[in-house]
């Protein structure tokens, strides 16, 4: 125990140190007092004249008092949080009784180190953190990212992901985080590709035109494969921001089909038709072919186009696309088919894209789909079966590389 006098003769004395032990000495004092209210007002007196001291270890010495107590003076720790970095920080990071609004005076200061802090606060509210993201800090931003009580909205998310996407350490961090909006999911991931693509390593291994079809391709099943499960608003708001970058293309409409994507593909029918997704998710499920073909004229499609929509539907219907290779393969075939059946080999130019992207999807399933088949059937056969002999050619290939 200490008496008052006492304590007064420490509270006046040269000595910092001193001063500093006095001030912990009241704020203890002040933060377990349950007596009179007369000696509470004294005490509440006394935290506040430490405020004044002219040493900076005094006034650190009140805050490491006060720092982390539920009944803390408010007014006190605003002083604190305004005082030297050293101390201001501190209490901006750990104090309770800061409000919202306090901290966002406090971060009017411009001081980093003390914003640094605010960070790192265990909770901060929607306000204060669209505040802390109009800084546009590389530091700030990543601690908000990586913070995992920080509650921040898809709209923030999205801003960070569009600011950020060319800083590979700040795609990571956003890309771990399982509540990024699906549309800032693909910007950021279709940047990983265009980063790939141009590593000299990677261009040294692949060739040009099969590496750009490999991450085009790769792209695509991101894209569709974003929109699974039941409708939401924020499928339809990342596939109309599909479409208004001029993503949505019949290609990529194409690959949703084919690779059973068919939540992906009703919500971009419903964006080009301003028709409701549940509208035409039941048309793409039950609807005529002429229904079907009304559809897709309403969309935009050129009459060749909506025919090839019309069968890829119909073929959808009755294979499960997403899970079988073979079906894939076997219903691009046909389609290749039935576009050079239609048209004599002669390809419109209209359709010349897609028949493209067909024939490039109908050697690349074929490839999947015969992956393992050989080593399966060896497995299965009688191992006393052998293959014909071959003749095989006695003169050079005529290939440089043979």
């Amino acid at each position: 125990m200490l008496g008052f006098q006492e304590y007064h003769d420490l509270s006046q004395s040269a000595h910092a140190e001193e001063r500093g032990r006095a001030a912990r000495i009241a704020a203890r004092a002040f933060l377990e007092h349950d007596g009179p209210a007369d000696e509470q007002a004294a005490l509440y007196a006394a935290v506040l004249s430490f405020l004044d001291d002219s040493s900076v270890k005094v006034r650190a010495a009140l805050a490491f008092e006060l720092l982390r107590a539920e009944n803390a003076p408010r007014p006190v720790m605003f002083a604190l949080a305004q005082d030297e970095p050293i101390i201001a920080a501190a209490v901006a990071q750990f104090s309770p009784v800061l409000l919202e609004s306090d901290l966002m005076s406090i971060m009017g200061a411009g001081e980093q180190s003390v914003i640094r802090a605010i960070v790192s606060r265990p909770t901060l509210g929607a306000v204060l953190i669209k505040q802390l993201i109009e800084l546009c800090n590389r530091e700030i931003d990543l601690a908000l990212i990586c913070g995992e009580c920080h509650d921040l909205d898809g709209d923030s998310l999205i801003v960070l992901a569009d600011r950020w996407c060319d800083d590979a350490r700040m795609r990571g961090a956003l890309l771990d985080r399982e509540d990024l909006p699906v549309a800032a999911r693909f910007l950021l991931v279709e940047r990983v590709a265009d980063d790939l693509s141009a590593m000299r390593i990677v261009k040294g291994s692949i060739h040009k035109k099969r590496l750009n079809r490999l991450m085009r391709d790769s792209v695509d099943k991101l894209a569709t494969g974003l929109v699974s499960g039941t409708p939401t608003g924020e499928h339809l708001d990342y596939v109309e921001a599909l479409f208004a970058s001029n993503r949505l293309t019949p290609r990529l409409l194409i690959h949703s089909l084919v690779n059973g994507r068919t939540l992906f593909f009703a919500t971009a029918i419903s964006v080009l038709t301003e028709l409701a997704v549940e509208k035409t998710s039941a048309l793409l499920q039950s609807g005529t072919r002429r229904a079907m073909h009304a559809l897709f004229v309403r969309c935009g499609f050129e009459q060749g186009l909506s025919n090839l929509m019309v069968r890829l539907v119909l073929a959808a219907r009755e294979h499960h696309l997403e899970e079988d290779v073979a079906a894939r393969h076997f219903v691009v075939s046909q389609m290749i088919s039935a576009l050079i059946d239609e048209f004599d080999g002669q390809i419109p130019e209209g359709l010349e894209t897609v028949f493209a992207y067909l024939n490039e999807q109908n050697v690349a399933l074929a490839r999947e789909a015969a992956r393992g088949v050989m080593a399966s059937f060896v497995a299965e056969s009688d191992e006393n079966k052998m293959l014909p002999d071959a003749q095989l050619r006695d003169s050079q290939l005529a290939l440089t590389a043979a």
